[in-house]
């Protein structure tokens, strides 16, 4: 099958290869900031993967060699931030977006490289892995912008990093670089740049082989546990599932066979 989609926005494009689906922020005179538009279009997109049976696995990343992204656009904040209103819903388009990439059924990863700031911090660490360049900066801005963040997505980097190293990031402002982010939890995986492409895409094309309603049982009932549930998700209905499935029976017969197992996620 062929999967075929035209995404809302030249500036989120994507792609899909060997079960993978690439999300590639592509904005680069503003270093991959998110304007409004593309806050606005990055649920139906997940959607529309979570829903594509040809895609068992995500990465979003930065376009080319470019940032992953660095934030919110702050030429916006003029016109859509000048206000309390205005802040408010500006900040539920930035906590849709935030949580449409976290309560994705299926796996994200996040590839990134250069500026991982503000906003885009934010969409790191929705996602549920991060593989990470040696050259990646992050940082959460706002308390030199006066501006708040959306508290899911505190929630979000608060499970990922705990309250300490919340609090630090953001009571600072300070931007740290790839070393401290693994250390503090925000990378799983800390790569040379000329090695972060592939070793991002074959993470996700290994996680893509594996059974895909085993993930999907083991996120929600991981992200249950990190106070990060998806409403009406049940972790235990899901791994019920994983036990009546055509894919348990390969599994076994895999194992017994001693060969790789194909899944097909039923």
């Amino acid at each position: 099958m062929t999967f075929a989609y035209t995404s809302p926005t030249p500036k989120l494009r994507v792609s899909v290869e060997d079960a993978v689906a690439t999300i590639a922020i592509d904005n680069p005179a503003k270093r991959n900031a998110f304007d409004l538009e593309m806050w606005r279009s990055l649920p139906p997109i997940m959607t529309a993967l979570e829903a594509a049976a040809e895609v068992r696995g995500i990465i979003l990343r930065g376009a080319g060699d470019g940032a992953f992204a660095s934030g919110a656009d702050i030429s916006e904040f003029e016109t859509h931030r000048a206000d309390a209103e205005g802040g408010r819903r500006y900040e539920a388009e930035n906590e849709a977006a935030f949580w449409a990439v976290a309560h994705c059924a299926k796996p994200v990863i996040a590839m990134i490289r250069s500026f991982c700031l503000g906003g885009g911090f934010g969409l790191a660490v929705a996602c549920d892995l991060r593989v990470v360049s040696d050259n990646a900066i992050f940082g959460i801005p706002a308390a030199r912008l006066g501006v708040g963040y959306p508290p899911g997505a505190m929630r979000m980097i608060t499970a990922a990093i705990g309250a300490p190293a919340a609090k630090d990031l953001f009571y600072t402002a300070r931007r740290i670089g790839a070393a401290e982010a693994e250390r503090l939890g925000v990378a799983q995986r800390l790569v040379p740049d000329e090695e972060l492409e592939a070793t991002t895409t074959a993470l996700a094309r290994d996680i893509a082989q594996n059974a895909p309603l085993t993930i999907q049982a083991a996120k929600a009932a991981i992200d249950a546990a990190s106070g990060l549930a998806k409403p009406g998700r049940d972790p235990a209905a899901l791994a019920d599932l994983c036990f009546d499935s055509a894919d348990a029976v390969e599994g076994r017969v895999a194992f017994l066979e001693k060969r790789p197992p194909v899944f097909i996620g039923r």
